[in-house]
């Protein structure tokens, strides 16, 4: 039995560390990638519209059903043991193995980036393997030591968050605490050598309405909604937070204004400090500004504060997704062992170390990639589903009269995170959309037989006469 000890406070913690973390200190050179110039800030605010108006789907449903799992929960809430639930539940939680643990990766695999600015040898090759397959050919495979140490900073988080749920609420908030102290810095530095001809120095014909533009602020939406991913965190742990149909669409959106302020704040700052050009080149940008402001010493401490940053969002989204195989294991829908919590500390330990031991693979993989395939594999059967789900709820008295906190002017809300997530979904690269696309047949096709198989043998056990 979880325990409902999470306060409106650590959730708050919950989601801005998750919210935070790394993302926005590895993923300023690539936003700015995508329309080469700070007009690109443009997909800050569409993001920061599209994560508010998601939000008040998350907190409409996390009312209506408060409980560990997040989407899976919601799914099984609302459709049942149909076979449209069963086929939800079974794609989502299939998904989930592979976005979540390369999400929790991220944050790792970006402390490890930022530790290479303090030891240069981290950038280099720990070994090479190389092979030759038949058909494929020869191929050869690199490990840098920045990736063991990645390996390595996922197994010191595993250890930190594998404790009782109320001795990790206190640990988040000091990991939050620290983020925001990570992020006032760089904010405070960045204002207090503020350029505004050089924030805002456009690029000719920067704001040309035709297909490229187009499909490059798609792209650059879609970097954005990468580092507003955990708006929705606390859902996850729906069990164990007190009064959650009160607290967790407070905390949603809290967490969603205060982070859309701080993003839109720290990435003007660094463009009036370094200009865009020099953010496109850098691979620490942060560390970059800080040594270009007060020298190396300063650019080592932020480093360091960064750090801690990725540690806390790492921690963030380990404890969260750690939740949800539990929460299928527990309802059925997965391997019953999964379901255990631990004897003492009263934690989903065994669901934890399945997501920490993928996370921890998951680090050998290129950031980028990483990025692009867990949120293009996810908006189909989470967040689009979601947005249908609360579609649906209208026409099903007997559960909207469950719902504690419903979304204001609806249906705009939804239709515009609807709106959102599918122009994010069609600005992908090809092959990212087969990913997306491809991954949920595949388990499509997997529940078929899966499904059979659980059919045949529930009938084998029923009693004959």
């Amino acid at each position: 039995m979880l325990r409902r000890r999470l306060s409106l406070l650590q959730a708050v913690s919950l989601n801005m560390a998750m919210m935070v973390g790394i993302g926005p200190f590895i993923t300023i050179p690539e936003f700015l990638k995508k329309l080469d110039g700070p007009h690109v800030m443009i997909g800050w605010v569409i993001g920061a519209v599209i994560a508010l108006a998601d939000g008040l789907v998350w907190s409409e449903l996390a009312a209506a059903f408060p409980g560990s799992g997040g989407t899976y929960h919601f799914f099984d809430a609302v459709y049942g043991e149909s076979r449209a639930g069963r086929l939800l539940k079974f794609l989502f939680v299939w998904q989930f193995l592979f976005s979540a643990p390369l999400e929790v990766a991220t944050g790792a695999i970006g402390l490890a980036h930022y530790a290479g600015y303090l030891g240069p040898a981290l950038k280099q090759t720990a070994w090479s393997w190389h092979a030759s397959v038949p058909i494929l050919g020869a191929f050869t495979w690199q490990v840098q030591n920045e990736q063991l140490l990645a390996m390595a900073v996922m197994l010191a988080i595993t250890a930190l968050a594998y404790r009782r749920i109320e001795v990790a609420g206190r640990l988040m908030v000091v990991l939050w605490a620290g983020m925001l102290a990570t992020v006032a810095v760089v904010i405070a530095s960045g204002l207090g050598h503020f350029n505004a001809a050089q924030a805002f120095a456009f690029p000719a014909n920067a704001f040309t309405l035709d297909r490229p533009f187009a499909m490059g602020l798609g792209a650059a939406v879609g970097i954005a909604m990468y580092d507003f991913l955990g708006y929705y965190q606390i859902c996850y742990l729906g069990d164990e937070v007190d009064d959650a149909a009160r607290t967790i669409p407070r905390a949603i959106l809290i967490s969603v204004v205060a982070v859309a302020l701080v993003y839109l704040t720290m990435n003007v700052s660094i463009l009036g400090v370094l200009p865009w050009h020099e953010v496109i080149a850098s691979t620490h940008v942060a560390s970059d500004m800080m040594q270009r402001l007060f020298g190396a010493t300063a650019a080592r401490i932020v480093t360091l504060m960064i750090i801690w940053t990725a540690a806390a969002s790492t921690f963030a989204a380990l404890l969260g997704y750690s939740r949800v195989p539990y929460a299928a294991a527990r309802s059925g829908h997965f391997f019953q062992g999964l379901a255990r919590t631990h004897p003492t500390g009263l934690f989903p330990h065994r669901s934890m170390l399945l997501i920490a031991g993928l996370a921890t693979i998951a680090c050998l993989a290129d950031l980028v990639t990483v990025i692009e395939a867990l949120l293009t594999s996810r908006i189909l059967i989470q967040f689009v589903a979601q947005i249908a789900t609360v579609f649906y709820l209208r026409t099903r008295p007997d559960l909207f009269e469950k719902m504690r906190f419903r979304m204001w002017f609806f249906p705009l809300p939804a239709l515009v995170a609807l709106a959102g997530w599918l122009f994010v979904f069609g600005a992908s690269r090809p092959r990212i959309i087969l990913y997306g696309v491809g991954s949920l047949l595949l388990g499509t096709a997997v529940f078929m037989v899966w499904n059979r198989l659980e059919t045949n043998s529930h009938l084998d056990r029923t009693p004959v006469g």
